[in-house]
């Protein structure tokens, strides 16, 4: 569709511009490409408009720039992976398998190129495009611990888990489960942990997490 084609559209009531999904998928799509063979940096909105096969006028109906274009990668990314990962159940009462199953889900998605890249990109542009640093932060790091602070919460309801600051509780667990894993990967180390290692620092995690807040019998 031309430029043309789109404010007609919004002029005869079809489609407003900037509101035909399949066009903003098609972007969307194309830019994902770029961003992950050529990289954020080095891709520009020109760039990004001839890898969808669109036009750049239309790029700039949809997106003002390829930092918000980004953004909303990331944003469908984790809304995608997410209720996978955090999809517990309250009533599942086997904390340490829950928290094993969710520590391996979620150090393998972090620790996918894409996302990887995105959390540097997001590091590189978070000065002169603060507010998307926030929401990058608010919709993962915060959202992971308190999705899992949710599930938390009824354990020590039931009288498994000690906790008294169950949202404290979580992003420690997650903390843990990443430990000696991301931030090599992030800042490009050679020694990539294996997915063995990944699965050992997991489990170390579990047992940390467990020593602190099971409560065990004959306990107070």
């Amino acid at each position: 569709m031309t430029d043309t084609g789109v404010l007609e559209e919004a002029a005869t009531g079809r489609t407003a511009a900037g509101q035909d999904t399949r066009k903003r998928q098609q972007i969307l799509d194309g830019a994902r490409r770029l961003f992950l063979s050529k990289g954020f940096d080095a891709s520009s909105m020109g760039d990004i408009a001839q890898e969808a096969g669109v036009s750049k006028g239309t790029l700039y109906v949809y997106f003002d720039s390829k930092e918000r274009l980004f953004h909303e990668l990331v944003s469908l990314e984790k809304a995608a992976q997410y209720p996978a990962i955090f999809g517990l159940d309250a009533d599942d009462h086997d904390v340490r398998a829950v928290l094993t199953r969710l520590g391996r889900q979620f150090v393998r998605f972090i620790t996918k190129t894409h996302v990887v890249m995105a959390t540097r990109t997001v590091i590189a542009i978070g000065e002169r495009m603060p507010e998307i640093a926030v929401e990058f932060y608010e919709q993962g790091p915060r959202q992971c611990a308190g999705r899992l602070s949710e599930y938390l919460a009824p354990q020590v309801a039931a009288g498994i888990l000690d906790i008294d600051d169950v949202y404290l509780a979580a992003a420690q667990f997650l903390d843990l489960a990443q430990s000696t894993i991301k931030l090599p990967i992030l800042f490009g180390s050679p020694d990539r942990p294996s997915e063995a290692r990944m699965d050992a620092v997991v489990d170390s995690a579990v047992n940390v997490f467990m020593a602190a807040y099971e409560v065990r019998p004959g306990s107070d």
